[in-house]
């Protein structure tokens, strides 16, 4: 499930709703929304977005807290390297192979490392 995903059935659990019921009243599949929310689909649009942030009626900071996660929730990632150094490219190709396998306090451990490398010194 992506972090998306995990807020899209928090805001549906919260309103009491179904996949179904959701689905009807946004103009979507409930096939299409359950695989949003189980992580199986890409971004979704902004359109999208526009129509789940109105179908809760959440406004400001909380849709665009919305918006962030669809933004951060794309299972597909690609990573271009080109133009870095080889071990740039090797990094991230070893990462793809063997993220399923990683313990969850190393991917912690890695964000957190991410998450101060990209901090405005």
């Amino acid at each position: 499930m992506t972090p998306f995903g995990m807020a899209v059935r928090s805001l549906r659990e919260r309103k009491g709703v179904s996949q179904k019921q959701m689905a009807a009243a946004i103009g979507v599949s409930p096939a299409y929304l359950s695989a949003l929310e189980h992580g199986r689909r890409g971004k979704p649009s902004f359109d999208f977005l526009q129509r789940v942030a109105g179908y809760f009626n959440i406004i400001w900071d909380e849709a665009e807290e919305l918006f962030m996660l669809a933004g951060v929730s794309d299972p597909h990632v690609s990573l271009d390297t080109s133009g870095l150094p080889s071990e740039y490219t090797a990094f991230a190709n070893r990462l793809a192979r063997v993220i399923r396998q990683l313990d969850p306090q190393v991917i912690e451990q890695l964000d957190t490392m991410v998450k101060n490398a990209s901090k405005p010194s």
